[in-house]
């Protein structure tokens, strides 16, 4: 009986080359070069910033370079665009923000439908968003704030780093939900709109925590509330906005996507790879000091959410009739 098994093992050894070709070479030894990881918006601001904490870790993780490109132009669609007409073979890959669900109703002629066009392949942080004002303005809470924008319909402006951006739908969501009339003034990037708060130009603003999260530490500005269901770790003082407005809340989410049609074999090397480094305490610990936390999620949980964040702004989008061309 074993000669027979023998001599059987040696009749099919010809094929068994052929028993992987169901799963292509390239994803078999993926990574072999650079994955170059496309950012939508400018340096230096908290999609940047996040994507190269991860990159550095990844590529360590991957044993390749990462490399971070930024891509600015059209509120992420310039960035995004290139990474889904991209080869759909792993070594593409987009930063995934709120922006990406937003713009499937803001823009009214966009090149792509994020949801359709993607792949999703990992989660990777979330945080809060925060409303801040400047030292000078007389409220001290969000409902001081509410009570002075009804007795002053529309002469409140509120700042932030540009049309259909998180920090703007937050604005937007806070209107909707207690009937207030703010008006919005959108800025080309968080930088300058936080610039204007401490001067004085606007009385207050939305924003990523961690691009105001010094400047509240060292009391510079005053955060009335942050926007997701529960306080913040990093800021255990500061109310959630939800305390004032039930059922008010808003969280940012970071994640990682590919051209629709990137082999599902590859994909999961990269969910693998990431969730390995969210569990790196060193990287949790550079989250938690941008008052955010890992958010490690299989690629449909995260793909789930995108298309459920897509609907959600949707609603408000519409609510706001703010359209861009």
């Amino acid at each position: 009986m074993k000669l027979a098994a023998f001599k059987s093992l040696i009749q099919f050894a010809p094929l068994l080359p052929l028993l992987t070709w169901g799963v292509p070479a390239r994803a078999l030894d993926y990574p072999t070069r650079a994955v170059h990881f496309i950012v939508s918006f400018a340096p230096g601001g908290p999609n940047d910033t996040i994507a190269r904490i991860l990159g550095q870790y990844l590529s360590e993780q991957l044993g390749q370079p990462v490399v971070i490109e930024d891509r600015v132009g059209a509120g992420g669609n310039v960035g995004m665009q290139d990474v889904l007409s991209a080869p759909p073979d792993g070594y593409t890959i987009g930063f995934v923000s709120p922006n990406n669900a937003i713009n499937a109703t803001l823009y009214k002629h966009i090149p792509f439908d994020f949801v359709r066009d993607s792949t999703p392949v990992a989660g990777t942080m979330k945080l809060a968003n925060v409303l801040e004002a400047n030292l000078s303005f007389p409220a001290r809470t969000v409902a001081d704030l509410i009570a002075r924008a009804k007795a002053e319909p529309g002469k409140i402006n509120f700042g932030s780093g540009g049309v259909g951006t998180s920090p703007h739908m937050s604005g937007e969501l806070l209107e909707a939900m207690t009937g207030i009339k703010l008006t919005h003034v959108a800025y080309r990037g968080t930088a300058p709109a936080l610039a204007d708060l401490l001067g004085g130009q606007i009385p207050i603003m939305f924003d990523n925590l961690p691009g105001s999260i010094q400047q509240i530490e060292s009391g510079r500005v005053r955060a009335l509330g942050v926007t997701t269901a529960k306080r913040v770790d990093t800021l255990p003082d500061v109310p959630t906005i939800a305390e004032t407005v039930p059922g008010y809340e808003v969280f940012v989410w970071y994640g990682i996507c590919a051209p629709k049609g990137t082999p599902p074999e590859i994909v999961d090397k990269l969910n693998k790879a990431v969730d390995a480094v969210l569990a790196n305490p060193k990287l949790q610990a550079r989250f938690h000091d941008l008052g955010g936390e890992v958010m490690p999620m299989s690629p449909a949980d995260f793909g789930k959410l995108v298309a459920d964040e897509t609907a959600k702004w949707a609603k408000v989008v519409k609510f706001a009739g703010v359209a861009v061309e």
